[in-house]
């Protein structure tokens, strides 16, 4: 239903407060009183602004007719997981900002299906100044008609080259090899991956950093299809031991706690009889026992990164990054040691 409303010709999708101010010749203010219907413009001048957004196909955002009108500005937030505290502490990092800037963040989530998210983030953006997609799934040509609106989109916690957004996100392939060289050392070779979904980025890069290992570290890993959920991970354990591994190798926390759980019913003890890794270091990691061992994701610095790439979008500055990587570390712990 949102593709039937996505705009065609070159012009909607390019049109700003800024083009249509330059075309009417007036004032990117004296265009945002037009359109929002502030009576003290003069009539004529006025007629012409909106003669030109319409030949131009300009929609002004409801948060920047409210900025004209004296009200809060917002920015949209969008995720695929409510739940997951590794989300709810980026956003934090990035309410605390915006705060500051005196912008409010507006959150919402979708069922984690890429034509949804896409249709929640077009319903968005007629709403709010600007909008963060936080580890979006959507494929790559819907990125880039969001990327053609006039309403600013920032991704967070994806990386795509050849897609013209401003982006940030955490190198899961350097530090998912270092899960791996440290199980290595430990012994490992044949280790299960436990997968996130197959349409996140950060999932397609630790998978690609586990495949990896197999030709610099020598481990044999196999892929179980998880979600990176507690319940998906604890029901897929079962067919994770059918491939004997001394390790497990989670997409994130969750997942290793959902496995952790499962071991402990089928009697396995961790690690004496199997290692189990997590990723993101969540505070539940460090709370549970064994500790997880894990890779801590700087989830404040990106929530920070964020949001530095959304003001300078909404101030239309060119940041001096596109796009950046921020490094997570590895945090051995006890739920890791040498194979049986």
């Amino acid at each position: 239903m949102a593709s039937d409303t996505t705009p065609t010709s070159s012009a909607a999708r390019k049109a700003t407060i800024r083009t249509v101010a330059a075309a009417a010749g007036v004032s990117t203010a004296t265009v945002s009183r037009v359109m929002s219907g502030v009576s003290t413009v003069n009539p004529e001048l006025a007629q012409r602004v909106r003669r030109v957004a319409e030949d131009l196909s300009y929609r002004p955002s409801e948060a920047a007719r409210g900025l004209a009108l004296g009200g809060l500005r917002n920015v949209g937030v969008l995720m695929p997981d409510l739940g997951n505290a590794y989300f709810h502490d980026v956003v934090k990092s990035m309410h605390r900002a915006a705060s500051d800037s005196g912008f409010r963040l507006l959150i919402a989530d979708h069922t984690g299906d890429p034509a949804d998210e896409f249709a929640t983030a077009w319903d968005l953006m007629g709403h709010v100044d600007g909008l963060a997609l936080l580890s979006s799934r959507i494929d790559l040509p819907r990125l880039r008609e969001l990327a053609r609106q006039s309403t600013p989109v920032v991704l967070v916690n994806r990386v795509e080259p050849g897609i013209d957004l401003p982006m940030v996100g955490v190198d899961s392939f350097t530090a998912m090899l270092e899960i791996c060289a440290h199980l290595a050392r430990h012994g490992h070779r044949r280790v299960v991956y436990l997968s996130g979904s197959a349409l996140a980025w950060q999932d397609r890069e630790r998978w690609r950093a586990v495949q990896t290992s197999g030709r610099l570290l020598g481990l044999d890993p196999v892929r179980v299809e998880g979600d990176g959920t507690l319940e998906t991970s604890h029901a897929v354990v079962d067919e994770a031991l059918t491939h004997d591994p001394t390790a497990l190798i989670c997409f994130n926390d969750l997942a290793a706690v959902g496995a952790l759980s499962r071991l402990r019913e089928v009697g396995l003890r961790v690690p004496a009889d199997i290692s189990v890794t997590g990723f993101d270091d969540i505070a539940i990691g460090r709370h549970i026992s064994p500790t997880l061992t894990t890779a801590s994701s700087p989830r404040e610095e990106l929530g920070r990164r964020a949001w530095q790439l959304m003001q300078a979008a909404l101030d239309e500055v060119s940041p001096s990054e596109t796009a950046t990587l921020l490094p997570a570390t590895l945090i051995p712990r006890e739920s890791s040691g040498p194979a049986r």
